[in-house]
């Protein structure tokens, strides 16, 4: 009998870390590759935020914060998405997490009973599933099309509710299409009448029309948002959820026994990031915004298919049905002959498959020498045998 559960064996890998991973040991064989599969911020924190966090440091905030988190953050939090979203959410509807992954592990241990649905998009964030099925749930995919903008359908939505779903799950900006739901799919998804969780990590990396926030439509609706992406702050390990007030006690309970509270020094650092930290967020927006138009541009000159531009966060989904109907292997493919890092659209479900994640969250120098390399392998492409 096998001592590792079924549910330790049963978890998917997050491909993109394979990705990264087998990267990384080309490196260390001396083999420099162009990292285009992570989605992780190459910019520096803002000297605001670390100032703030050496601050901490120095004045002894290296305790245990209240489980909720320090109420001078959950207060931040609530005026950002008031100046933000012309929204008014209190400090005790708020529980600030060691990054978004917990928040997501403690939103959905609250929610799901064993068997209980959860709607989701196909493509979707790779790890929603994973979380879904961890603690006992079924992802529920919707299919979404580039035909269509890769927008979620609500009256697709509605042909999947069951007496077993308890939410349906949003994220825009999305990962990894890279578009934004229109106001009115929002408006049409919470008149549903199901809980709306809406992941809003990506809120501030939009290049156009602005972003929305779940509560500006509806009440029964869960947050998912932290200073990752926008900030720059991955390895700061700071997230935050918001939800219906009924939900907190059994949040914090939670919280309380699997990880008391997240970093006090990092909530203080968080606080920078919200009141400070703007201008610098404006700037890098604007350098993922050239990125952007600068790899739209290169990948269409190669013959990939963008069907859809994406307006926020930091990647672009190409169509590779020209050249293969295997992502993961051609993604590999890509690795070891021209060694630039890309992600498999296959990560991202099965209505992923036939696509590529390119992310530009890297330099443009890197970029520029990512798609060189890629161009080179393209004219020497063929097709790969399965």
């Amino acid at each position: 009998m096998s001592l590792i559960t079924n549910r330790a064996q049963g978890i998917s890998p997050f491909i993109v870390m394979d990705v990264l991973e087998a990267a990384q040991a080309l490196e260390r064989r001396g083999c420099p590759v162009v990292h285009l599969e992570v989605g992780e911020p190459d910019f520096d924190t803002p000297e605001c935020i670390k100032e703030a966090g050496q601050r901490a440091l120095r004045d002894g905030h290296t305790h245990y914060t209240h489980s909720l988190g320090l109420l001078e953050l959950r207060e931040a939090i609530c005026e950002h998405y008031h100046n933000q979203y012309g929204v008014t959410v209190s400090p005790d509807q708020v529980i600030v997490t060691s990054g978004t992954s917990p928040a997501m592990l403690l939103l959905f241990s609250v929610l799901l009973n064993p068997g209980d649905e959860v709607i989701i998009s196909d493509p979707h964030y790779a790890c929603y599933p994973n979380f879904i099925r961890f603690l006992g749930g079924s992802p529920v995919c919707v299919p979404v099309y580039a035909s269509e903008g890769f927008q979620f359908a609500p009256e697709a939505i509605r042909e999947k509710i069951t007496p077993r779903t308890k939410a349906v799950l949003i994220n825009s900006p999305s990962n990894p299409t890279g578009n934004l739901l229109s106001s009115d799919r929002m408006t049409e998804i919470a008149a549903l009448g199901i809980p709306v969780i809406s992941d809003e990590i990506y809120h501030g990396l939009v290049y156009g029309d602005r972003e929305h926030s779940i509560l500006e439509y509806t009440d029964l609706a869960f947050v998912l948002n932290g200073f990752s992406k926008a900030y720059a702050m991955t390895g700061w390990r700071l997230g935050y959820l918001i939800t219906p007030r009924d939900f907190t006690r059994p949040v914090q309970k939670i919280q309380q026994n699997l990880f008391i509270s997240a970093n006090a020094f990092v909530q203080w650092a968080g606080i920078a990031a919200l009141r400070k930290a703007e201008p610098d967020v404006i700037r890098m927006r604007s350098i993922y915004d050239e990125r952007r138009k600068f790899m739209i541009r290169r990948l269409r000159g190669m013959g990939f298919r963008i069907d859809v531009e994406p307006t926020g966060a930091f990647y672009v989904l190409a169509n590779i049905l020209d050249f293969s109907d295997d992502s993961y292997h051609m993604a590999f493919d890509i690795l070891h002959k021209a060694h630039v890092g890309v992600a498999p659209g296959i990560d991202f479900g099965a209505n992923g498959e036939g696509h590529l994640r390119f992310s530009y969250a890297n330099s443009l120098d890197n970029i520029h020498e990512g798609m060189n390399r890629l161009e080179r392998y393209i004219k020497d492409f063929k097709p790969l045998e399965r």
